[in-house]
């Protein structure tokens, strides 16, 4: 999706694209990270807590709305306000419209100098890094920086992850070289196909996309099997809705080939 500062049309941006995917056999439909907003970060403002809400809240019970309507569950960031703390989180809605949870996210970037300056609006999340048992398989969630991260995509896995997503909001520089532009859009997906590969699992990466101020999303959301492969990915400048079949009977077949996860020796980590 591509964002503006208006809540309601990037609602209703998000309702049709919701809407569309549903209509084409979508089972789990996952929306980018704050997509109800710009990026706000680029710029340390007080103003923008007046974004924040509680969850359950206003957006949940929207996007609760369409979950029921259409039998699906929803991925959707929000911005949460909790008791006196702030955060970036993720919310699973069911096929029922029942909030099945929430997971805050992990790993905040401190950086205001590339314009993404996070720690000024969001705490870290304390939730840890559950996974959600749906009707179409086990889902987990992490949010745009954590991608990252090996060790969250690791414990998702080992705690029944078959597809992990990631709500995400990255972009190139818009003054930055070129030559370094390229090299993070493809580091970015690169990690995450290693995840995929790592852990036996499926990744699905689910970026915004458009020029906001100093930065240009990159957008490419893509899909990639437990062997890294991309069984899709949407255009750099456009915005594209990704309708992907995982057979999550892949997983276990990789993992009798490639069985990472029942190899490692866990007992030797906490040493190093």
């Amino acid at each position: 999706m591509k964002m503006s500062a208006d809540l309601e049309a990037n609602f209703a941006k998000a309702k049709d694209s919701v809407f569309q995917v549903a209509k084409k056999g979508a089972q789990v439909v996952c929306l980018s990270e704050l997509f109800g907003s710009l990026y706000f970060c680029q710029k340390e403002d007080k103003k923008y807590f007046e974004l924040a809400e509680s969850i359950p809240g206003p957006s949940t019970k929207v996007l609760s709305q369409w979950a029921k309507e259409l039998k699906i569950v929803i991925i959707a960031s929000l911005y949460e306000k909790s008791e006196k703390k702030f955060y970036n989180t993720a919310v699973v809605l069911n096929t029922d419209g029942g909030l099945l949870g929430k997971y805050r996210k992990t790993h905040i970037p401190d950086d205001l100098e590339h314009y993404y300056g996070e720690k000024f609006y969001f705490s870290p999340g304390d939730l840890g890094t559950p996974v959600f048992k749906t009707p179409f398989g086990t889902i987990g969630v992490m949010v745009c920086w954590d991608q990252w991260y090996p060790e969250g995509a690791r414990m998702l896995a080992q705690a029944g992850a078959q597809v992990i997503f990631y709500p995400t909001a990255i972009g190139f520089q818009v003054k930055g070289p070129e030559a370094i532009n390229k090299a993070e859009q493809e580091a970015w997906q690169i990690i995450q196909r290693s995840h995929a590969i790592a852990n036996n699992v499926f990744v699905a990466a689910v970026n915004r996309v458009g020029v906001e101020d100093h930065l240009n999303f990159w957008g490419t959301s893509f899909v990639a099997d437990p062997l890294g492969r991309i069984l899709k990915q949407a255009s750099i400048d456009k915005e594209e809705n990704l309708v992907v079949d995982c057979d999550l009977n892949l997983i276990e077949e990789v993992r009798k080939d490639w069985p990472f996860l029942s190899c490692r020796r866990s007992d030797l980590y906490g040493k190093s």
